[in-house]
């Protein structure tokens, strides 16, 4: 099956939909061009604020954890639903040639979060003009610093539990190069749990014609990372089985010396605390181990940190948006394994003891998958040449990715929000 668009409904809560996308389109391609890093997200927030005002009943506060932004708007009685867009952007350099590219040197939304944030003004326009269709109260939520795992943690010690609506139920959602009408989501773990991993080697630094008057950690570096790839092994039997990735080294500054330090930065991605647990205490043991067998004249400095926690989703929650999305013309597919990738959007519903439920949804252009593209979808593998999320040339396509956000959100928000009741008694909450 050919994934498509889903189909514009003109009633409901998209109501006169189409004609607001080319203004949040707009408001994408304002937000991709002026990207900012975590915690400093201060022009994409008052950006936020601004498009809020413009819009009748949201009650809005800024500077929530840092630079997040929480909007409340009340409707009767019903659940109160949050809906969370993250704001933050990468430390990397633009290489997509759009007319509307980064312009901020060595900062790009490479994983898509601008049109998070567009999505969800869009939807928050549509749930502002048509109170008549839903009741309930919104909570959306627009979190800095997803991409360093911090984020969620700063709102929830800024109170946004208390000072907020509590939820009954957390939604979320996050762009990938998947075509426009596919969503793919699971119940139970969705996302693997991160960990990012420091290490420093100390060494003793000489001149490079005299490498037997040093201790090279350098040398020691490059063992350790070879090394490491054994880790992995060790689970093997394990499914999916941690993933463990040398993203940067760190050495030295030029040829002709010998430095005193090396630094590794790791990624582990796990799916299980246990597993977890024994994987970091393998690989400190690894690090230790090559540190004593080069001599080094002290111990390596292990540091853990911007740690993510599992995401999961309830399951019944899932089944709701599933049937919603389906319901809605939106082509669902039940991953049969979490993805390796992380969020720190869970920490919401774990704080609030509320189930939570977060998709993927597709930003590309669905007429650039042809017969080929669309099989390797259904085996589960993304066709060959798949331009992924953190790349300096992923781009979504702007028309398809915002349209298909804003409808998303509205979808899996309208299976919560209850429905106005036509004989004088109170709503009910959707199916």
């Amino acid at each position: 099956m050919r994934p498509q668009l889903p189909a514009p409904p003109d009633t409901g809560l998209a109501t006169g939909l189409a004609a607001h996308l080319p203004h949040w389109e707009e408001v994408y391609r304002e937000l991709h061009a002026h990207p900012e890093l975590a915690f400093e997200e201060h022009r994409t927030a008052a950006a936020v604020v601004r498009e809020l005002s413009r819009l009748a009943g949201w009650d809005v506060t800024g500077q929530v954890g840092g630079t997040g932004v929480v909007a409340v708007l009340r409707n009767g009685d019903g659940p109160v639903v949050w809906l969370r867009a993250d704001m933050d952007a990468l430390p990397v350099h633009e290489a997509t040639d759009l007319p509307y590219a980064s312009r901020a040197a060595g900062v790009m939304h490479a994983c898509g979060h601008d049109v998070h944030v567009a999505a969800l003004l869009g939807a928050c326009r549509q749930l502002a003009a048509h109170p008549e269709t839903w009741q309930g109260t919104v909570v959306a939520l627009f979190q800095p610093a997803e991409e360093v795992g911090r984020g969620a943690r700063a709102m929830l010690d800024d109170g946004v539990l208390d000072r907020f609506p509590r939820p009954e139920v957390v939604l979320g959602q996050h762009v990938g190069p998947l075509p426009a009408g596919l969503v793919i989501t699971r119940p139970g773990t969705v996302m693997a749990a991160a960990d990012s991993v420091r290490v420093t080697l100390h060494g003793a630094g000489a001149h490079a014609s005299t490498p037997h008057l040093a201790v090279d950690p350098v040398v020691m570096a490059a063992a350790v990372v070879m090394r490491l790839q054994t880790l992995s092994a060790r689970f093997a039997p394990l499914a999916p089985s941690p993933l463990l990735t040398v993203g940067a080294v760190h050495a030295g500054t030029v040829p002709n010396v010998i430095p005193h330090t090396a630094e590794l930065l790791c990624s582990l991605r796990t799916f299980d605390e246990r597993t977890r647990e024994e994987a970091l205490t393998g690989l400190g043991r690894i690090v230790r181990a090559e540190a004593q067998a080069q001599d080094a004249p002290a111990p390596p400095d292990i540091q853990t940190y911007d740690s993510f926690p599992l995401t999961v989703n309830d399951a019944d929650a899932t089944e709701r948006v599933l049937k919603a999305l389906k319901s809605a013309g939106t082509l669902g597919h039940v991953l049969p394994a979490p993805l390796s990738a992380s969020e720190d959007f869970g920490r919401f519903a774990t704080a609030a003891g509320c189930p939570s439920v977060l998709y993927h949804f597709g930003g590309a252009d669905p007429a650039g998958f042809d017969a080929g593209a669309v099989a390797a979808l259904e085996r589960g593998a993304l066709p060959p040449g798949t331009v992924m999320n953190h790349s300096p040339h992923y781009a979504p396509s702007a028309p398809h990715a915002v349209a298909a956000g804003v409808r998303h959100l509205l979808t899996a928000a309208g299976a919560w929000l209850s429905a106005p009741a036509t004989d004088g008694s109170p709503g009910r909450t959707a199916p």
